[in-house]
């Protein structure tokens, strides 16, 4: 498999060279970046795959949103929709994609709105909704047709940046020079007992340009809740959980898998390609899988993401009689990031404000 791999070397150098040429062109100003006259905030990474973009997406949500109008654009990756779409009612992971939902189902007040193309989706957002405070970008750290009053830069704290290699070779997006562009670079997933040796390690790894952020936060894993609500009851089985199967479509399952480990005596995991749609094989494998678990003490365990991507009719119907239960996440800061990081952020939205 690594010798297979390292045939893809030369395509990643080919690769490198056209996002090179592609960034460079924004540099000299040949290729337009349109910033507006509202607080726009992008929030992105440099490697394919989960680092944290959508829990970073709800703490921003969750700090601004008392007091701001806000509105969260992103492209809305597998939906079957086109062009600019703003929620409302009867969405599903057809018409937004499935973390747009996510955020749509979570946050009353929040407009929610997809469009492949930022810039357009902007000026929709503006047409449609009185009184725009802040736009948050989600994944759009490459998309450089929108020049952003704050560009926080997301990075996993066990698959750093300045590990890894250009596609198709590894998984970076673009040369790790992009950092630069960044206002805060976000490392995601430390854990909760942060030493700072380690932290000043990190940032001598990250090597952060004059004026950056560097910040630290963490998972905060809450309660499960069942996938199809009034099925099933966690708190009234917890004590008796011996086996979790756990269900995973997500880009880095890793610290959620370490996560169940820790709750139950055995973990089987059933683990899809990122932003998976789950087909009615994928279903009956799963129920055939916890059918011939041999203990009575067994749950099934998704993410938050996944979820939205299992609650439909067909999947319910094979799937409801289960126990099957999803595990919220909420995103953290370190005590001593918090406070800076929240008042980068409100200084941000406030100067969008008055612009």
């Amino acid at each position: 498999m690594e010798a297979f791999r390292f045939l893809l070397f030369p395509f990643a150098l080919l690769y490198g060279l056209v996002v090179r040429a592609r960034n460079f062109l924004f540099n000299i100003k040949l290729l337009p970046s349109e910033r507006f006259d509202i607080s726009v905030i992008s929030v992105g990474n440099l490697i394919a795959g989960g680092s944290g973009k959508t829990p970073m997406v709800e703490y921003l949500v969750r700090l601004l949103g008392e007091n701001s109008t806000i509105a969260t654009l992103s492209r809305g990756y597998k939906r079957k929709t086109r062009g600019f779409r703003l929620a409302g009612e009867n969405e599903t992971v057809e018409t937004l994609g499935d973390e747009p939902l996510q955020y749509h189902q979570k946050f009353d007040s929040l407009h929610v709105a997809v469009c492949e193309k930022r810039r357009a989706g902007i000026r929709e957002l503006l047409k449609h909704v009185e009184g725009l405070e802040v736009v948050i970008l989600d994944d759009a750290f490459q998309h450089r047709f929108v020049n952003p009053k704050l560009l926080i830069l997301v990075t996993d704290y066990f698959k750093l940046y300045h590990r890894d290699w250009l596609l198709p070779y590894g998984r970076l997006r673009e040369p790790i020079s992009g950092r630069k562009r960044a206002d805060i670079i976000v490392v995601t997933k430390t854990p909760r007992i942060f030493s700072p040796i380690v932290r000043k390690q990190l940032i001598e790894d990250i090597k952060p340009y004059p004026g950056q952020l560097v910040c630290f936060s963490y998972i905060n894993y809450l309660p499960f809740e069942p996938v199809y609500k009034g099925r099933c009851n966690y708190s009234a089985m917890k004590e008796n959980v011996y086996s979790i199967i756990m269900v995973s479509g997500i880009g880095n399952p890793g610290p959620m898998e370490e996560y169940l480990r820790r709750s139950c005596t055995e973990l089987e995991l059933m683990e899809f390609p990122d932003h998976h749609q789950f087909v009615e094989k994928d279903l009956l494998i799963l129920k055939d899988k916890f059918k011939y678990l041999p203990t009575k003490r067994k749950i099934i365990v998704t993410t938050e993401k996944d979820a939205k991507r299992l609650q439909n009719e067909a999947a319910e119907a094979i799937l409801g009689d289960l126990p099957i239960f999803y595990t919220p996440i909420t995103f953290e800061f370190h005590p001593a990031d918090k406070q800076v990081f929240d008042q980068a952020i409100l200084e941000a939205a406030k100067n969008g404000k008055s612009s």
